[in-house]
């Protein structure tokens, strides 16, 4: 790397780039980076990168490779763990049949799927159970709950969901017990169940705030696996595997948008590896549809596994990730992934028809200074509002709420940015009485509301998140430093991939390449939004360039501008794999002129 800044001064003086961001440079403790490289044996740039993320000389070599061993947690410092664990293992060595009910995201289905394979090896009978999104919203209800006792479960173990569920969960006083294992914000008290594992109830000090409900579940399954191994039950069986469930673990952490850190990053670095062997038929299916050949990473997770699995509970059957995932015959398999590709498609379809009206809406709100936008339109599909609030926070820096009206009912979701916490604003929304239910964590939020009083949520929550509107109007570029084309090579890509899983809490790094001449440029790919360019330097060197997601806007009009005026470009920097062949590219993420 030729350079690395650690003053807060703006990357090449850019105050606004072709896509409207500052670019500013990533403070690095240089003193720290050293010590760090020196300490692991690594090139001064990992170190820097490393100090970059708030590592510790102590903690570099856990995050360098990090370990379960390093970083896993005893169950029992989960509030409740201890109770559920002793439940679990009672159903196990009474035969109980149990329940499962989950939510229809990634991190439900893979939390629904984690329970089931964990329980089922143990030889429990499991009925597994997705409500319906449109008839049924989120979370348990006491129709269904009710229904699952009269199919003989004893007991019924809620993932990703029920944290809140106090009305619908006391209808199964007297006829099941019940268990909550969740990682939403939980106000009050739980509900008056066996136990509510949930590290984000208030009295709980385990310190996990945040973990996904999948890795809740698979910590379950470690406690209930203790005790089990404590009363003998393995004396005449084989323990479960439980390594063979991360898998699972890693794709719900990284579409839950969890912080790839600590233990986090631990279960994400080892769940690719498990997933790697592509030995789970739902998961091998699904990498096929989507045309992932190479071994997967977080990006596999977040842009190929994680909006197929998603699009069925969003706008058709809401179980048909999670009959994915659960899969044995690698037909089925086949079938049901083929399914959620073209269901996924549709969702696509759907998303296209709605995006552009709510950008408008968006823009207008912002523009005449809310800190947030409340965004609804009638007969909106309540699938795509998610995604769709997601393309409205990305665009303008702010937080973004996303209803569609249905008899008198606005039903939505919400995206937020970091340091603005949704989550804790619709909850209190919620307590305030404008809502009629509502919750989620700091970065994502579900809410229900009467359609008429959707301009009193929005006042309320431009008043809670005001801290909103002193941010920039687009993201900053946080640039980790500079590199020369001629000095973009493999052996750089490689370094850098060291780093990774990248995604929230560990950002792939961004590299600044100055004054660059595009001399060939191309659309490439399917629909032609790929655009691919060639870039020489000023003190020479070639470099392959990749601009996804290209439309007809001033960055795309620059890559395609051969033997234009020259640019500084940020990217990231990557080797890839393809017919046995490297390729090592800058994939843009922004542009300004030299």
């Amino acid at each position: 790397m030729d350079r690395v800044v650690t003053t807060g001064e703006a990357t090449y003086g850019v105050e606004r780039s072709l896509t409207g961001r500052r670019w500013v440079w990533t403070p690095a403790e240089e003193r720290i980076g050293q010590a760090i490289a020196q300490r692991l044996g690594v090139t001064d740039l990992i170190g820097r990168l490393i100090a970059s993320r708030g590592v510790t000389v102590e903690r570099a070599a856990d995050f360098l490779d990090p370990t379960l061993r390093a970083w896993l947690p005893d169950p029992s410092v989960l509030t409740d763990m201890d109770i559920a664990a002793e439940r679990l293992a009672d159903a196990v060595q009474r035969g109980e049949t149990v329940a499962i009910f989950g939510d229809y995201d990634v991190d439900g289905a893979c939390s629904g799927a984690i329970m089931a394979l964990g329980l089922g090896a143990l030889g429990v009978r499991t009925i597994n159970y997705v409500p319906d999104r449109i008839r049924e919203g989120y979370g348990p209800n006491a129709v269904a709950l009710q229904a699952l006792a009269d199919r003989g479960a004893h007991l019924v173990v809620c993932v990703d969901c029920g944290a809140t569920a106090h009305d619908a969960l006391a209808a199964l006083e007297g006829v099941a017990d019940a268990i909550v294992l969740d990682h939403h914000k939980l106000d009050g008290p739980p509900p008056r169940i066996i136990a509510t594992v949930n590290p984000n109830r208030l009295d709980d000090r385990s310190g996990l705030n945040d973990v996904c409900a999948a890795t809740i579940a698979f910590l379950t399954l470690v406690g209930t696996q203790r005790v089990l191994r404590r009363r003998g039950f393995f004396a005449a069986r084989t323990e479960l595997d439980l390594m063979a469930l991360l898998d699972l673990v890693a794709l719900a952490t990284v579409c839950d948008v969890m912080p790839l850190a600590g233990l986090n990053r631990a279960l994400v670095t080892q769940g690719l590896k498990v997933m790697a062997r592509r030995a789970r038929p739902g998961i091998a299916a699904l990498l096929e549809v989507a045309g992932v050949v190479e071994p997967p990473g977080a990006m596999t997770c977040g842009f190929a596994l994680g909006p197929r699995i998603n699009a069925a509970g969003r706008i058709d059957q809401s179980d048909l990730g999670l009959q994915a995932l659960l899969a044995e015959e690698p037909g089925i398999a086949t079938e049901r992934a083929r399914q959620l590709d073209d269901i996924n498609r549709q969702r696509q379809e759907v998303e296209a028809g709605l995006l552009d009206e709510a950008m408008r809406i968006a823009e207008a709100q912002f523009a005449s200074g809310a800190a947030v936008a409340v965004v609804s339109g009638a007969d909106w599909h309540p699938g795509v509002v998610g995604i769709v609030a997601g393309r409205i926070k990305e665009a303008f820096n702010r937080p973004a709420l996303v209803a569609g009206i249905s008899q008198g009912r606005a039903t939505g979701s919400g995206r937020s940015i970091t340091g603005i916490d949704l989550g804790s604003a619709i909850i209190a929304a919620r307590e305030a009485g404008l809502l009629i239910k509502g919750g989620g964590h700091a970065m994502a939020a579900g809410f229900t509301l009467d359609a008429a009083r959707l301009g009193e949520l929005h006042d309320f929550l431009c008043l809670r998140l005001a801290a909103a509107t002193l941010l920039p109007a687009a993201p900053v570029l946080a640039v980790d430093g500079i590199v020369a084309v001629g000095n973009v090579t493999e052996a750089l890509a490689c370094e850098i991939a060291r780093l990774g899983p990248f995604g929230a809490g560990n950002p792939e790094p961004l590299f600044a390449i100055p004054h660059a001449r595009i001399v060939m440029a191309d659309r490439i790919g399917r629909t032609g939004t790929t655009i691919r360019a060639y870039v020489d330097g000023e003190a020479g060197g070639r470099l392959k360039t990749i601009l996804f997601r290209a439309k007809d806007e001033a960055l795309s009009g620059a890559m395609l501008a051969k033997g234009g005026p020259p640019l500084h470009l940020v990217g990231h920097i990557r080797a890839e794999r393809w017919n046995g062949r490297v390729s090592t590219s800058l994939i843009v993420q922004d542009a300004a002129p030299a």
